[in-house]
């Protein structure tokens, strides 16, 4: 389910089927980083798209959590952290956060929600269906994460 009203108003409904919280987290740049900043963006989120629809039902894609790229890390997870303590308050059991940015792995221990980094994929100049494939593939590494840890608190 998406963060949108209408799936919003599915899950207020099915509540005890959705145990998961998946949030994006996009670092944005400008400059000479803007192109990378933005191929990473697209890569995110079409993996996260494609992760919602294979598991509409079971979790909610929240909005990404977008910051600057240049901002102090520690400045950053703290405002990560007031999210993670939100979700917490609701009825979601599992957070997983996904990124393609490395620096998040230095700070992974004080998160705590799952943490899952993959390296962008560019995808400039891939046809859909091309594009398609590669995030499928993505897609099924991270599936394998979620089914494990799904299966811990059976």
């Amino acid at each position: 389910m998406k963060w949108i009203s209408k799936d919003i108003e599915t899950y207020n409904s099915a509540k005890e089927y959705v145990d998961t919280v998946v949030i994006p987290l996009c670092a944005l740049s400008f400059g000479n980083e803007m192109k990378q900043s933005s191929s990473n963006i697209e890569f995110i989120s079409l993996l996260t798209n494609y992760l919602e629809r294979q598991f509409t039902g079971r979790l909610v894609l929240m909005p990404s959590f977008t910051y600057l790229k240049s901002s102090n890390m520690e400045e950053t997870l703290v405002q990560l952290r007031q999210w993670e303590a939100a979700v917490q308050n609701s009825d979601f059991k599992h957070i997983f956060y996904i990124t393609s940015e490395p620096d998040w792995k230095m700070v992974e221990d004080k998160l705590s929600g799952g943490l899952i980094w993959m390296p962008s994929i560019p995808l400039e100049g891939l046809n859909d269906s091309q594009k398609a494939s590669i995030i499928e593939s993505q897609v099924k590494q991270i599936l394998s994460i979620f089914t494990r840890k799904w299966q811990e608190n059976l």
